[in-house]
């Protein structure tokens, strides 16, 4: 059951990922509704290889923000570790282990940083 207000489009071939309130492109909304991620300010970095094939993955958690600056981390820490990577669901992946690099690149922001794992 669906309530008032909920549900709708949400992802479109055309738009890409859509506003829940306006009904528009997350690029085209001025209604402020895409608010940014809560964090407890400390982001987390660990290394993962789980349902990637045996691939070692970087994964940077609770960096807080919004889609976009989310975006703009991953970029500036895939160009400080010169690797591919990608951002999902408002955590940071990045191909290979470059939790060294990844940890300085943040705490050169000035971002408390904690590794996580082993």
């Amino acid at each position: 059951m669906r309530k008032a207000g909920q549900g709708g489009l949400v992802y479109s071939t055309e738009g890409g990922r859509m506003c829940p309130a306006c009904r528009q492109a997350l690029a085209d909304c001025r209604c402020a509704a895409a608010p940014a991620r809560p964090t407890d300010g400390v982001v987390r970095v660990g290394r993962e290889t789980g349902g990637r094939g045996g691939k070692t993955v970087t994964v940077v958690r609770d960096a807080g923000g919004t889609d976009e600056a989310l975006a703009a981390l991953g970029k500036r820490l895939r160009n400080a570790c010169g690797t591919g990577g990608t951002v999902k669901d408002g955590v940071i992946e990045l191909q290979g282990d470059h939790r060294d690099k990844v940890v300085a690149a943040l705490q050169a922001e000035g971002r408390t940083v904690k590794r996580v794992g082993g």
